[in-house]
């Protein structure tokens, strides 16, 4: 409904469920899930995110995670950085090592794209790839204060889990790529679809890029 009304169209949620329906199209939800209570907090960094995900300026809060993509005979990973503010990937790296090298890329790419801007927090899990002295090398470079979720919470980095959510059930093939380009090729267009096209509930049903311009 929201994407046909961004487009032009004045239309209610009754006529596009009849549309739907007439069309034998049925909207897909991924299952509930249920999750261990963690309190855990890291010896690293505290958790001064403390699942506050609404800011209200760009690059105030940035966070990261890493998942993993199959590729043919072997895993890619995916690093991204998202600001908060409305959600926009602003960094990612992709690597064949879940490693702190790849994470680093990633932080390097938000760094440079936003302006290498002052006084950001990067928050993210208490993963190895972010705990390592060569990650917060650069978070100190950079002048960026380090926050962490509670370990094996990750509603406490809820902004990144619901991105890869949308990647590997909307747009991944169901069982991976044929080869390490084509996923890496693939990991590319999604970013790029995610924040030119893709509209966000968050943002009004805006794409992050637009709602950027027009904040």
């Amino acid at each position: 409904m929201h994407a046909l009304r961004n487009e032009g169209d004045l239309i209610g949620r009754y006529k596009v469920r009849r549309l739907m329906k007439e069309a034998q199209l049925v909207s897909s939800q991924p299952p509930r899930h249920s999750y261990k209570v963690a309190k855990e907090v890291s010896v690293i960094a505290p958790n001064l995110m403390n699942r506050e995900f609404a800011v209200l300026a760009p690059n105030q809060v940035w966070c990261g995670d890493v998942t993993y993509v199959w590729s043919g005979s072997e895993w890619l990973y995916l690093a991204i950085v998202i600001d908060l503010y409305r959600r926009r990937i602003v960094g990612w790296a992709t690597s064949r090592h879940p490693d702190s090298v790849l994470t680093a890329q990633a932080l390097m790419r938000a760094y440079e794209s936003r302006g290498r801007p002052k006084k950001v927090m990067f928050h993210s899990d208490q993963g190895c790839h972010y705990t390592s002295q060569h990650f917060r090398h650069y978070l100190w470079r950079y002048q960026i204060t380090q926050s962490m979720s509670r370990r094996g919470n990750c509603w406490d980095n809820a902004p990144t889990e619901r991105f890869f959510r949308s990647f590997k059930t909307e747009w991944m093939p169901k069982n991976g790529y044929a080869n390490y380009a084509q996923a890496d090729q693939d990991v590319m267009r999604f970013i790029n679809y995610y924040n030119y096209q893709r509209q966000h509930s968050y943002n009004n049903y805006m794409t992050p890029v637009k709602a950027e311009q027009t904040a």
